[in-house]
């Protein structure tokens, strides 16, 4: 495959061919014959964000949006431009084997809205201590020693897109350890 080329599957089928900047790529064999880049749809966008969260790469994730992008990560706190977006998602250095899931539940021209489903391995103390005080919902019972939880989070996405970049990303999200 291409360099720079991310492929994209679904259920083990091909649909889709992105750049790593989440643009879409024509290929002939293992060959990219167009790279043109085309406005963003949250099919795109899913993907992309997709990518960088199991990349876990916070500069793929802010080449995402505009460098005025706006990201809610929750609908109390907001990240405004690339040195917020990148400062932000840095957090996710702190997770392993992430897997991401998503399903686009509605699409336009211009924006969209995508439920997605995430689990990964807590890296860190400092992960852990971050979760617990940003949930609500207290710490689950564990003792010094025992080994760091695996989490899922379940949440839906709604963005808005100019271009071929998004504008504007609100989440809404709940995680919880994954039973064992």
């Amino acid at each position: 495959m291409a360099a720079g080329i991310v492929e994209s599957r679904r259920g083990g089928n091909k649909h889709a061919v992105f750049r790593s900047d989440g643009n879409p790529v024509t290929l002939r064999g293992n060959e990219a014959i167009t790279t043109g880049k085309t406005d963003m749809n949250i099919e795109s966008f899913m993907q992309g964000y997709k990518t960088a969260w199991e990349r876990r790469d916070p500069s793929m994730f802010a080449a995402l949006f505009h460098a005025e992008g706006r990201y809610h990560n929750t609908p109390f706190q907001v990240q405004h431009g690339t040195a917020e977006l990148v400062e932000y998602w840095k957090r996710v250095q702190l997770q392993e084997d992430v897997h991401v899931a998503y399903e686009i539940l509605a699409s336009q021209e211009g924006g969209g809205i995508a439920h997605w489903h995430v689990t990964y391995q807590v890296a860190s103390e400092e992960l852990f201590q971050i979760w617990a005080k940003s949930t609500g919902t207290g710490l689950p019972n564990r003792k010094p020693g025992d080994p760091l939880p695996r989490m899922v989070l379940d949440g839906v996405l709604q963005a808005t897109f100019t271009g071929d970049k998004c504008a504007e990303a609100r989440i809404w999200w709940h995680s919880q350890p994954q039973a064992t």
